[in-house]
């Protein structure tokens, strides 16, 4: 069994990546860029992207990229989730680039590993490894229809499209149509893209390379889960130290203590899920079966910690201006996100033959 505990490695990336969202994705900032019509901090991804090398973890190194692992790319996403980034992080460096990965796309792997594209695939964001997802209409070379909820479609510069002869295509987003639709989650945008006649390049057979990037997204997605259940928590235990009511801090109150500590227990074992889906992803084995569990595992905890947040925080936590409710949204959204928790528990139910009584 591979060992799940952070490598020294582990560590000074997340000492790294850490140190660059405290100085440039604060709380108050992330709030404002959610008003404004530009939610997506692109100063940030190229600080991630060209300045650290981030976005070509999973690249290999004869394609330009890190030659690293999905543990690696895990580690990124917890402080990604911690920080409720607004970058394309997770559907350009992991899901994007696992399609191309499948498909053995040279040319745009090397672009998405160095920062200067960022890709999407054209999959609703809530659809689950191995389910069905909708389709454009390829004839006479061109592509024609509609795609509705991709995930950071607005700010992509190539959109990966699968399409009814079977084929997964490379369109220029600047040749669609992309509309923003209104979202809950206002770091991670959804987008409605209408191609009406719009050239692209075919690069592969789009069912194995859709398959392969959607269980990576829900497998590292956990981590961002992690990390973000993980901040909920730790600010919370902070604010109920400081925060007194009869002349006693709140966190001393015997009840608080155990909504706490079974919330730690939750995060501990999400932690643990995620690794084992990031280790799985790294190494192929049991790979989903380590998915689904994680997702099934991960999806709740983090809504459950972002909720005792909110709650625990008081007054304050109902306002805009903490940050308790950007955690929610994005907690909430990421519990839809490839797959809901009940169809990850269906799919492992069906992986391991268990039968529903």
């Amino acid at each position: 069994m591979s060992d799940l505990l952070y490598s020294e490695e582990e560590d000074a990336l997340r000492a790294a990546v850490r140190d660059l969202l405290s100085d440039h994705c604060d709380a108050p900032g992330v709030i404002a860029r959610t008003e404004s019509d530009s939610p997506h901090h692109l100063a940030l991804w190229k600080a991630l992207t060209e300045g650290m090398g981030l976005a070509g973890l999973l690249v290999p190194e004869e394609l330009d990229g890190q030659g690293a692992t999905h543990r690696e790319a895990a580690v990124v996403l917890e402080e990604l989730g911690r920080a409720v980034a607004p970058v394309p992080y997770l559907t350009s460096a992991v899901v994007a680039t696992e399609a191309l990965l499948a498909c053995g796309t040279g040319d745009l792997l090397r672009d998405l590993a160095a920062g200067t594209t960022i890709g999407a695939l054209a999959v609703a964001l809530n659809v689950a490894p191995g389910a069905a997802y909708r389709v454009v209409r390829h004839e006479d070379g061109l592509l024609h229809g509609e795609l509705t909820g991709i995930a950071d479609a607005a700010v992509a510069d190539v959109l990966l499209v699968p399409a009814d002869d079977g084929g997964l295509y490379a369109v220029d987003a600047g040749a669609a149509t992309v509309t923003s639709r209104t979202s809950l989650d206002l770091t991670r945008p959804l987008a409605t893209v209408t191609l009406d006649g719009v050239p692209g390049r075919l690069l592969g057979d789009a069912e194995p390379a859709v398959r392969r990037a959607l269980r990576a997204g829900a497998g590292l997605l956990a981590s961002e889960q992690f990390g973000l259940a993980e901040w909920t928590l730790t600010e919370t235990v902070r604010y109920l130290k400081e925060r007194k009511q009869f002349n006693r801090p709140v966190g001393g109150f015997q009840s608080i203590k155990h909504r706490l500590a079974q919330l730690w227990l939750e995060v501990v074992n999400t932690r643990a899920a995620a690794r084992n889906a990031a280790d799985a992803l790294s190494n192929g084995e049991d790979v989903d079966v380590a998915v689904t569990v994680a997702q099934a595992y991960a999806a709740p905890v983090a809504v459950h910690a972002a909720e005792e947040a909110v709650q625990l925080h008081g007054g304050i936590g109902m306002t805009w201006e903490h940050p308790a409710h950007l955690y929610l949204k994005r907690a909430k959204a990421d519990s839809i996100a490839y797959g809901t928790p009940g169809a990850h528990r269906e799919a492992l139910a069906a992986l391991v033959d268990l039968q529903a009584p």
